[in-house]
């Protein structure tokens, strides 16, 4: 059996040098053909691989050379970075062709990564990104003691950071137009919907790197929607904002944006003090 794979392999090198590949499609010797495909894919023609392995998954299907071959085949498109079709053959492996095969835990793995890798920045749709975070997760509970779970608990972490990071250049975005635009339909203002969107983030996501980012962005909206506001609203809105600072230098008390928080605490303070000034004034009295 040893001779004949070298020879194999021997007439796989001088096939895949000296002849097209549809010299190779048109042999009926399909273990042969399988020594092409791997040949193949050992010098990174990944290509031409996929087209041999698709000719013959056919007639190996349920055996144990199909087995590999399935394999190899997702890894093909996986390395033509077609992660789409990458993903469905991998899931094809484990789901239903060889759910019990000597590479399962790597197709659930190359599956994930695939996902992970079509993923798109934070600045765009991240509908990807919770699939592949749903790709993940089940690749990490069906094996809790694969050899890639620490690298799949990586990624599922970059992508929740992305997602953080999502919902941060929104509430930026909201705080950056200000006073320019309304938002809403309901009368609303950009500055209560930073906010809104800064303290879900901080609810959904309580442990990012991001919380500080978070929550003096929502210090500032509430300052500046204060700033904004009509004068009865503004007593208020001004104590909403001092009761926030308090809040952010108790979670916070070394921020980086501690100067930035003392600064709107003693611009609210003055203007609360003046507001008491004008609501309390004797003259009012008389």
């Amino acid at each position: 059996m040893t001779n004949k794979l070298c020879l194999l392999a021997l007439a796989a090198t001088l096939l895949t040098s000296c002849h097209t590949i549809n010299t190779v499609l048109k042999s009926n010797d399909r273990e042969y053909k399988f020594e092409v495909a791997k040949r193949m894919y050992a010098e990174g023609k990944y290509g031409n691989a996929y087209i041999v392995l698709d000719n013959i998954l056919p007639s190996m299907r349920n055996t144990k050379p199909g087995d590999e071959a399935l394999f190899l085949a997702g890894m093909c498109k996986y390395y033509s970075q077609d992660y789409d079709a990458a993903s469905e053959i991998f899931k094809r492996y484990y789901n239903r062709s060889y759910p019990l095969g000597q590479f399962v835990d790597e197709a659930r793995y190359y599956s994930a990564l695939a996902y992970y890798e079509s993923t798109y920045p934070a600045r765009l749709d991240q509908s990807g990104t919770y699939d592949a975070m749903r790709e993940i997760q089940n690749a990490m509970e069906q094996n809790p003691d694969s050899k890639y779970y620490d690298a799949l608990k990586d990624m599922l972490f970059q992508l929740q950071e992305r997602l953080v990071e999502k919902e941060y250049l929104a509430a930026k975005l909201y705080f950056d137009l200000g006073d320019y635009f309304l938002n809403c339909l309901q009368g609303g203002s950009n500055y209560e919907a930073c906010v809104v969107t800064a303290q879900n983030a901080i609810r959904e996501y309580p442990y990012s790197p991001r919380k500080e980012d978070f929550a003096i962005l929502v210090l500032r909206a509430k300052f500046e929607l204060a700033q904004s506001s009509v004068e009865s609203k503004k007593f208020e809105r001004y104590t909403d904002t001092v009761d926030e600072y308090y809040g952010f230098i108790n979670e916070f008390p070394q921020s980086r944006f501690l100067n930035d928080a003392k600064q709107i605490y003693e611009k609210s303070e003055k203007e609360l003090r003046s507001q008491r000034l004008q609501k309390y004034n004797p003259d009012d009295s008389i």
